[in-house]
């Protein structure tokens, strides 16, 4: 059975991403789903190592289908001690993916820093 994992990496100060807030979400595919398509299915913080501290889908809970996850960034290198303008240039980064084989498993790095950021599918 596969599962949905993933991690962040503070680039700007070569470090692990801790205290990151993640959200991730289950999208309908049809325009009229309640709640703007998009089921939160999940909150968790990233842990000293960057990480969530479990998969956040795995089993029978990993589908086939899309998804969205939603980092809080911008609130993450504010506790940080960045300076960041107002409005924050990068708030909330959100990736959206897709899951098309459940027996895999798919690992959805966030690699930031306040001002880009960058993500590649790995296991």
């Amino acid at each position: 059975m596969g599962k949905l994992s993933t991690h962040v990496l503070d680039t700007a100060h070569g470090r692990p991403g801790a205290g990151v807030k993640v959200e991730l979400y289950a999208l309908d595919a049809r325009i009229d789903a309640p709640g703007g398509g998009r089921t939160l299915l999940k909150t968790d913080v990233t842990n000293g190592d960057g990480r969530c501290g479990a998969p956040l889908l795995e089993g029978e809970q990993l589908r086939t289908g899309h998804y969205e996850l939603v980092f809080h960034a911008g609130d993450y290198f504010a506790t940080q001690g960045v300076e960041l303008p107002s409005p924050r240039f990068l708030d909330r980064v959100t990736i959206a993916f897709g899951i098309f084989d459940s027996a895999q498993n798919y690992h959805v790095p966030l690699v930031m820093t306040p001002w880009s950021y960058s993500t590649y599918r790995g296991s």
